[in-house]
């Protein structure tokens, strides 16, 4: 099993332990590619390698604007008091 085997149509590819030992830089460039991989043991899923995810992409600065809603009291005195003694403070 030297490229992997799939699980099913559209589904991660299926590599052994050995296998992910011996390849692993190859694995490591099909996920950078967006692929996901499952890392099997005796043909058992024990773990899955996905690509990491580092950025938000927003279209732009107020791109929230319209989706969030805020209290009207949401900077009032009494409300940060009450955030700061859940947290101690």
């Amino acid at each position: 099993m030297t490229e992997g085997r799939a699980m099913a149509a559209g589904a991660a590819e299926q590599f052994n332990i050995h296998e992910a030992k011996t390849q692993l830089s190859k694995i490591l460039e099909r996920v950078e590619r967006g692929e996901e991989v499952v890392i099997s043991r005796a043909g058992t899923p024990i773990a899955k390698v996905v690509p990491l995810r580092t950025s938000t992409r927003r279209r732009g600065r107020g791109s929230l604007r319209g989706t969030l809603v805020m209290a009207d009291d949401w900077d009032s005195r009494r409300t940060n008091e009450g955030i700061a003694g859940e947290f101690g403070l």
